[in-house]
């Protein structure tokens, strides 16, 4: 939640600004939360008081909302990814740029693209498989690599990561 908006709208311009229906929409579609509509709820009402300053204010806000911890990943994870999707537009030219770099390739070039969350994996998984159609690629991963239990071990924020390759053809 950066205080520089020299590359745009932030989270904090965000949070201070949306309406809760557009806000549940970000949270739903961008983080997949169940609950998006209560975290809004809960974000709206609590900025009613004055603006939320800290990250720290923000995850304990979604914490209330989604009903405390369930498991190993925090709640307020879900919404941090949602928020940050939707202010740095990570999912815009996705397409165009996976299409941009398989067409750049020599003929035998590699393309790896590492995915961490299936908002990422969905569309790469299609550009490349219509790349394959196409005959632009060969694709060198049916299904996604994931990382086995010794590399999660060793670090543990590649436990999502989901990797895929294809190959430029003549």
């Amino acid at each position: 939640m950066s205080s520089s908006s020299a590359a745009g709208p932030t989270a904090a311009d965000l949070l201070a600004a949306i309406d809760e229906r557009e806000l549940a929409e970000v949270i739903y579609r961008y983080g997949e939360e169940r609950h998006a509509r209560r975290i809004a709820r809960a974000i709206v009402r609590a900025r009613a008081s004055g603006p939320i300053r800290t990250t720290g204010e923000l995850a304990a806000i979604v914490r209330r909302a989604a009903g405390g911890r369930r498991g190993r990943i925090d709640p307020a994870t879900r919404t941090f990814q949602a928020l940050r999707i939707h202010v740095n537009r990570e999912l815009e030219g996705l397409e165009a740029a996976l299409r941009a770099m398989a067409g750049a390739l020599a003929p035998g070039g590699r393309l790896a693209v590492i995915a961490f969350h299936s908002l990422e994996d969905r569309p790469v998984k299609h550009t490349l498989a219509a790349l394959a159609r196409e005959g632009t690629v060969r694709l060198l991963t049916r299904r996604p690599v994931r990382p086995g239990p010794a590399e999660r071990v060793r670090n543990p924020r590649a436990r999502s990561a989901r990797l895929r390759a294809a190959e430029r053809t003549a």
